[in-house]
């Protein structure tokens, strides 16, 4: 009985350990950073002429929150050119808190729409089209990179996040 007793709650704390991150979280964005690095599509396609339009900085930023959560949760990721690709150098808290719309982005949009995007229920553009996704920065160079940009959506389908709000 007693060596039940320390199995049930070993898992139980296994368990508690094993949980996800909120969604958009510091922690969520640091994993998500690392899912980047793994996506040739995100690191290679976009090292091309993405990244290239950092206005001479090395790298471009990107804002995200989930809206229901508040703006005052956004999190970010940043994207430097290194070795002919493009790779996330930062995920967590924001660093950088202006942003230059004609090469950084924000974006947000509510939980069940980010879980949503994630799934590969639908694209950028049926997300941007029905205002399922709420996005600034260079509209005309997001559609130039809409493979690369539909991937960074199915991010927080990869990044596994709870639907708790993160801290602010």
């Amino acid at each position: 009985m007693r060596l039940l007793s320390l199995v049930v709650a070993a898992t139980g704390l296994f368990s508690l350990s094993a949980q996800a991150a909120p969604l958009m979280s510091a922690d969520w964005a640091a994993q998500a950073c690392s899912a980047w690095n793994q996506n040739p599509a995100l690191t290679d396609e976009l090292a091309e002429k993405w990244i290239k339009n950092d206005k001479g900085r090395g790298y471009k930023i990107i804002h995200m929150y989930r809206t229901d959560c508040g703006e005052a949760t956004k999190v970010q990721l940043t994207i430097s050119g290194k070795d002919g690709k493009a790779l996330c150098t930062y995920g967590g808290p924001i660093k950088n808190t202006g942003l230059d719309y004609d090469s950084d982005y924000l974006m947000h949009a509510e939980t069940k729409r980010w879980h949503e995007m994630g799934a590969g229920e639908y694209g950028p553009m049926r997300a941007m089209m029905f205002g399922r996704l709420k996005f600034e920065g260079p509209k005309g160079e997001a559609m130039r990179v809409m493979g690369p940009f539909e991937q960074f959506l199915l991010l927080p389908g990869k990044v596994k996040g709870d639907d708790t709000c993160p801290a602010k």
